[in-house]
């Protein structure tokens, strides 16, 4: 970072031999407050880690827990924050408010700030987190270096027959051309490297858990069953265009949908920073 650059604020020396974790404000009122993770040794080469959070708003939380393997790497964190007043619905990424223009705003201004690796960057999401960034990513694949997508609620699926936010489809609305859009991007967002993380016990719907009969027919009951149909899906997608698979999922042991828990229990942070690999098995939809 520029040393002119009046970014530190609410500054916490976590470690001191390799980060510090900031909480920046948000700048103008529809602008997106963040926590940063700054290496104190900056690789200007590496790419950012942006991480994206769920229902719970845990960006703290998200920042604390990659800081330090990516500041060994020379990484910075990036976990924004898109409260709950004036981001409803951010997990959809292009609905009211344009989440995917609240982060590419707050990327420029980071990238203005001298924070380095946000042209092109590693995007991970959790629960609702890995809804924005799937689709975010299908938005701008150009944008993304890697894309890890852990315990996603539901998808979007790569088929032109299925209206958007399900599918690439032409939404109802006439009006309205997401689904088009991402199926244009389809074929630069299948060579992206995508890993699908997930608990071996998220097999349990709960009460955040998006069900409507057509989903559940798509994509499967929960989350552990919708993971293994979007991988398969994006499988097929990509070797029906003579592409090679790109995307791999890796099913975390003893772990539910819970952040932390797939941290302390399910060896996440290695699964973010490591490209994962996948059997047949994993990547074949469960049985109907």
């Amino acid at each position: 970072m520029h040393a002119e650059t009046p970014l530190l604020t609410t500054t916490h020396p976590t470690d001191p031999r390799r980060f510090t974790l900031i909480h920046r404000p948000a700048r103008g009122r529809n602008g997106l407050a963040c926590w940063l993770a700054l290496p104190h040794h900056v690789r200007r080469d590496q790419p950012a880690l942006i991480a994206i959070h769920g229902i719970q708003r845990g960006a703290e939380d998200m920042a604390r827990s990659f800081a330090a393997r990516a500041a060994s790497e020379g990484r910075t964190v990036i976990a924004p924050i898109f409260d709950e007043a004036n981001w409803p619905g951010y997990q959809r990424v292009v609905r009211q408010r344009r989440a995917d223009l609240g982060l590419i705003a707050l990327l420029e201004e980071l990238t203005f700030e001298g924070v380095a690796g946000t042209r092109r960057f590693t995007l991970f999401g959790f629960s609702g987190g890995a809804q924005f960034a799937h689709r975010f990513a299908m938005l701008y694949p150009h944008r993304i270096e890697r894309l890890v997508a852990a315990a996603a609620g539901w998808y979007t699926m790569p088929d032109a027959g299925v209206p958007f936010p399900y599918g690439m489809g032409a939404e109802h609305d006439r009006r309205l051309a997401w689904g088009p859009q991402l199926a244009a991007a389809l074929p630069a967002f299948l060579q992206i490297p995508v890993a699908i993380l997930v608990g071996a016990q998220d097999k349990h719907p709960d009460s955040a858990t998006r069900s409507t009969p057509t989903l559940d027919r798509q994509q499967g009951p929960d989350r552990l069953s919708r993971a293994r149909c979007w991988t398969h899906a994006l499988t097929t997608a990509a070797h029906s265009r003579g592409l090679p698979t790109r995307a791999h999922l890796e099913i975390l042991d003893d772990c539910g949908h819970d952040f932390m828990t797939c941290v302390h229990h399910g060896d996440l942070v290695r699964h973010v920073f490591t490209q994962p690999t996948s059997s047949l098995d994993d990547v074949l939809p469960l049985a109907a």
